[in-house]
């Protein structure tokens, strides 16, 4: 059978984004071809386990990390729950595959100092300065995710209410409320981008000099030239201003459901990811503190 039925599925049922249904192609188009050149057979409805433990090893053998292998397989799993709903199979292959594991990645956040070094740098004299200020900002007071801030429009954000509307993963549209300053900053970046010599447009809000909506390799670069420059952190990414963002609010008291809704997570178990440092700042905090710890 061929992916298209369930591609449909995924983006019409499940309300998947266009970069993940991507990935889902590249993942089942990938096992096909291992199918073909190693196992020579096409039938995807017949696989057994063992095959699909081959293709796992040989993913292992190239150098794929385990968190990458996990993901890839994710997407074979719900193919094969596809092919289940609509009866097109009985039993999945992968009922009892138990994931390979994986250590826990703690992405270190940029400190306040370092976002405010980087904040101070920009000319505002320039087209260029106003919007890369102003990316930095909502990366760092909105949480955004890469993807959420390319695809945002000129009429998502609300200088008078002071909230930016963000369409999430699955589609799911959420608001995330704006400082006074970060609003100041969109109005100077509305005004900078209606001087650009060219029509830009009224679609996407942030586009380059020459009226081209940004591409997501064009927005890590903005991130990485900055925050290079001030930090010494093997990872200077938009995530990493993300996960900033996060942090520094549970860092100051913020509540872990309110952190999940900003964030748009589905579940608390992915917002949990950023309470590692937090916990750092609350242990010292306990220490420093408590009648108990001037005895220990």
């Amino acid at each position: 059978m061929s992916f298209s039925q369930f591609l449909d599925y995924l983006q019409l049922e499940k309300n998947y984004s266009a970069h993940t249904l991507t990935a889902y192609k590249a993942d089942l188009s990938a096992f096909l071809v291992f199918l073909k050149e190693d196992l020579d057979t096409e039938e995807l409805a017949e696989v057994s386990y063992p095959q699909i433990r081959a293709w796992i090893v040989s993913l292992v053998e190239a150098g794929i990390s385990n968190r990458s292998v996990n993901r890839k397989v994710s997407s074979l799993k719900a193919y094969y729950r596809f092919l289940q709903k609509t009866g097109q199979l009985e039993i999945s292959p992968l009922a009892k595959h138990t994931a390979l594991k994986t250590s826990v990645k703690v992405q270190v956040p940029f400190s306040e100092k370092e976002v405010m070094q980087v904040l101070d740098t920009f000319e505002t004299n320039t087209f260029e300065g106003v919007r890369d200020k102003l990316i930095v900002e909502l990366f760092y007071t909105t949480g955004l995710r890469r993807i959420e801030l390319i695809n945002v429009k000129t009429g998502d954000i609300d200088e008078g209410n002071r909230v930016i509307k963000v369409l999430g993963k699955r589609n799911k549209e959420r608001y995330i409320p704006l400082l006074t300053s970060v609003c100041e900053s969109v109005k100077a970046y509305r005004c900078a981008r209606r001087a650009l010599k060219t029509d830009a447009g009224d679609k996407h809000f942030f586009v380059s000099e020459t009226g081209v909506k940004l591409s997501e390799s064009f927005v890590y670069r903005i991130i990485n030239n900055y925050f290079s420059k001030v930090s010494g952190k093997l990872k200077t990414s938009p995530h990493i201003l993300r996960h900033s963002f996060a942090t520094h609010l549970l860092n100051q008291g913020a509540n872990l459901n309110a952190v999940k809704e900003l964030l748009g997570h589905s579940s608390l178990a992915s917002t949990q990811v950023y309470t590692h440092n937090s916990i750092a700042e609350l242990s010292k905090a306990h220490k420093m503190a408590h009648p108990r710890s001037k005895k220990d």
